[in-house]
């Protein structure tokens, strides 16, 4: 039908002529009512949008000196972001005569990424200054 035409039976019927599929060949339209048809395109984007999880980046920030307990506790925290589908980044930041003895960092980062690699990838270790970070995602 031309679409002269089917604009003429579209205001007969007091309804729009709405393109659905401009990319077609020819061109698909319907006979609607367009601010019906807005309200229900409107709905399935804020629906689709509530159903859509975004992964956030969580940072976990410890001391090269941690007691075995504390590293348990920040470990399991650790997990539970990522069973909720985050991205964890751990940063170990060393503070005073630390910075003396800069091989602790990345020998906590690398037992760390032992104790978590059942559950997550980590990227390589970044050092900036005075801190060595980590990120993990889940497998």
């Amino acid at each position: 039908m031309s679409s002269r035409d089917a604009y003429i039976l579209a205001r007969d019927q007091g309804l729009d002529l709405v393109e659905i599929s401009p990319n077609a060949n020819p061109p698909v339209v319907k006979i609607i009512n367009y601010g019906k048809y807005k309200y229900q395109k409107d709905k399935e984007q804020a629906s689709a949008k509530k159903r859509a999880k975004t992964s956030e980046l969580r940072e976990i920030r410890l001391r090269p000196v941690i007691g075995a307990g504390d590293l348990e506790i920040k470990l399991k925290k650790a997990r539970e972001f990522l069973e909720d589908g985050d991205r964890v980044k751990i940063t170990v930041m060393l503070r005073g005569r630390e910075n003396a003895h800069k091989d602790l960092a990345p020998a906590l980062l690398a037992r760390i990424s032992d104790i978590l690699s059942e559950l997550a990838v980590g990227d390589a270790v970044s050092a900036a200054g005075r801190s060595f970070s980590q990120t993990f995602r889940k497998k």
